[in-house]
């Protein structure tokens, strides 16, 4: 006798099951194989909903965008400050989630519009402001960057959930750069205290914002 699937596989249901996946595996050694596996199929099964890797990775971007939509990017404060500052630390907190989150998300392209009405109110409180379409546009996406790259970086040199390291060796470090005793001391800056140089950096990029894009033109 056959065995049926008591539970219909779908897009969505392959995304949340690779994204509670990515925290053992990581990026590198998430594969339709071992998600096949979690979901108790054969990989073939996936390839009907994903034709590679990066349509996964598309749909899991997308997931991470619904969850985020439905939570703290939904209701932006009315001062643009208050509410590009919040969007940006509930986005960091949501990627560093998963182990490897901002590289998932990063240069992936959503398969529905669940970002179109979060980013429309966005923008919203930014032209109320007093920002033409065309900076406030470069205002978010700015932040936005800034963002994930330091997410990235972050994941990158830090210790990856469920694993025990310590994440980058700076005392290697400066060991290799003994001769160059500023960039050797710049580390524990770079690498360490990762929450209070997000927020030194995500202040420099809003007042930035406010000093060069709020009144200037298309």
């Amino acid at each position: 006798m056959v065995k049926v699937a008591t539970t219909k596989l779908d897009r969505t249901r392959v995304a949340r099951t690779a994204l509670d996946l990515l925290n053992e595996t990581g990026l590198e050694g998430l594969t339709l194989r071992a998600i096949a596996q979690r979901l108790d199929v054969k990989a073939p099964a996936l390839y009907w909903h994903f034709k590679d890797k990066q349509a996964l990775l598309d749909e899991m971007a997308t997931e991470m965008m619904r969850r985020m939509a439905e939570g703290f990017l939904s209701s932006p404060d009315a001062d643009w400050r208050v509410a590009l500052t919040a969007a940006m630390r509930g986005l960091r907190e949501h990627l560093l989630h998963y182990r490897d989150g901002a590289k998932v998300f990063s240069g992936t392209r959503y398969t529905d519009l669940s970002y179109a009405a979060p980013l429309e109110a966005h923008l919203r409180v930014l032209a109320e402001a007093g920002f033409a379409p065309g900076p406030a546009a470069r205002a978010w996406f700015t932040a936005y960057n800034y963002t994930i790259g330091y997410v990235i970086e972050e994941q990158s040199t830090g210790p990856a959930p469920g694993r025990d390291e310590d994440g980058y060796d700076l005392v290697a470090r400066a060991e290799r750069l003994a001769a160059y005793p500023l960039a050797a001391a710049a580390g524990e800056e770079m690498f360490r205290s990762h929450d209070r140089g997000f927020e030194e950096g995500l202040a420099t990029i809003v007042a930035g914002i406010g000093a060069t894009l709020v009144t200037s033109g298309e």
